[in-house]
């Protein structure tokens, strides 16, 4: 048994890191525009931490029915039916390019929104400057995660860690020159910071499209060999498997998101101490993302030959995994908060809230991965639906009304704000972790 850990372990880390680097390259970029938006001003890096996470809970929800790919990718490939995949892909394309769509008509009415659920006055043009920009790379984005997803459906995950690299890369100077106001162009501030990484993501989509057209390992699929119209089945069969993950991930991205807008009614200082320690958590988050990735593939190809055993097994080990890596992230941040909120800022009051929250950052950091874990887990064996009500419950009933109640009701601020977050998080973790063992048992 053993030997059987330790030979899992090896094939899913394997294909886990090139995951995590190419995850950790996309949430490198919001750490880009974090900092540079903190060397701007606290309003900036307000309006940006706002701005991002009105954009990143909304786009979550199209993340999470693209999430759907990889698991039939996997599926298709454990069974043997590879002729499958390209109208596949086409058809996830479809469904990709009209969410964005949606996601593009929500983000227009962010300022009301925003101005609606209380978040200060001078907080908003900056929050809705920087949609105004990102949002014109809604469908590359979008385009971009679909042939994403197909290379880490097939356990190809590579090609994407270097695009992900790329992409990083390239923020730093275009955030540099939109946001600063250099090579003839205006200082931009926040807009130029949401513009900078809509043209990160059209140059992605570009990258990728050449490289599928041009690599002989995708030769095979024909992706390119012929149009296809939009049909009803298939996108019917992708919506139904992907909207409960896409809910399910919007309702727990709208514990973060109202948290940030509770926190953005405490003013710019407490919300620019929140976007440190939750951007720094979203870093740190990448390694059990990734691995849990890799556990959708792993489980969904033992579910495609109906390997039972081998279901159970794979989702055990990844989580045995993300346990140990989240165990290493909570002893990093309670060892050096102030170092870490150097890293984005050089007010001292916006370092001492960071600080003050990154200790509750680190506990939050083992329920957290596990909740991730098992809900991949989950998706590798195409289980959706329960998972969404479970989680509508930890976050909706439990997460944020106690966020609210410790925050502002009782005033604790934003450590009753954090204590509500770390409470749905770890009923999250312990209902989807007992689902995918009672399944499988």
């Amino acid at each position: 048994m053993h030997q059987a850990h330790k030979s899992e372990s090896g094939r899913l880390l394997s294909l886990a890191w090139p995951l995590i680097i190419g995850q950790a390259s996309n949430v490198g970029m919001s750490f880009v525009d974090t900092v540079m938006a903190g060397r701007l001003s606290a309003l900036d890096l307000a309006g940006v931490a706002i701005g991002s996470v009105f954009w990143n809970s909304l786009m979550l929800f199209l993340v999470g029915v693209l999430l759907t790919v990889p698991a039939f990718i996997s599926n298709y490939d454990g069974a043997g039916r590879r002729s499958e995949m390209a109208s596949f892909v086409r058809q996830a394309a479809w469904v990709a390019l009209g969410l964005s769509a949606v996601l593009i008509v929500l983000v227009l009415q962010a300022r009301p929104v925003l101005s609606a659920v209380g978040v200060e006055g001078e907080v908003i043009p900056q929050a809705g400057g920087y949609l105004d920009g990102i949002v014109w790379g809604a469908p590359a984005m979008a385009s971009y995660l679909v042939l994403r997803m197909l290379c880490d459906g097939l356990g190809r995950p590579r090609p994407t860690m270097y695009i992900g690299i790329l992409g990083m890369a390239l923020n730093v100077p275009a955030d540099y020159v939109l946001m600063y106001g250099k090579l003839g162009f205006p200082a931009l501030g926040a807009h130029g910071c949401g513009l900078a990484t809509a043209v990160v993501w059209w140059t992605q989509l570009l990258v990728i499209l050449v490289y599928l057209n041009r690599a002989r390992a995708y030769r095979f699929l024909e992706l390119f060999s012929r149009w296809e119209l939009p049909r009803a089945a298939p996108i019917k069969e992708i919506l139904t498997i992907g909207i409960p993950i896409g809910t399910a991930i919007f309702v727990e991205s709208s514990l973060f998101m109202v948290a940030t807008l509770l926190m953005g009614s405490l003013g710019a200082t407490a919300v620019a101490g929140h976007q440190i320690a939750l951007n720094f958590s979203a870093l740190m988050f990448m390694v059990p993302l990734g691995i849990s990735l890799a556990i959708t593939v792993r489980v969904g190809n033992a579910a495609g030959r109906d390997d039972r055993p081998q279901v159970r097994f794979r989702g055990q080990v990844g989580l045995g995994i993300v346990l140990a890596t989240q165990s290493i992230s909570a002893a990093l941040i309670f060892l050096f908060p102030a170092a870490i909120a150097g890293l984005y800022t050089a007010d001292g009051a916006v370092i001492e809230t960071a600080v003050a929250l990154l200790l509750f950052a680190a506990i939050f950091q083992v329920p957290d991965g596990v909740q991730i874990a098992a809900a991949s887990a989950l998706r590798g064996i195409k289980d959706t639906r329960i998972p969404l009500l479970l989680m509508i419950f930890a976050y909706w009933v439990i997460g944020i009304p106690l966020s609210y109640w410790l925050g502002i009701q009782l005033g604790r601020q934003g450590e009753g704000i954090w204590i509500g977050m770390i409470a749905g998080l770890t009923v999250a973790a312990v209902l989807l972790s007992r689902r995918f063992f009672r399944l499988t048992r």
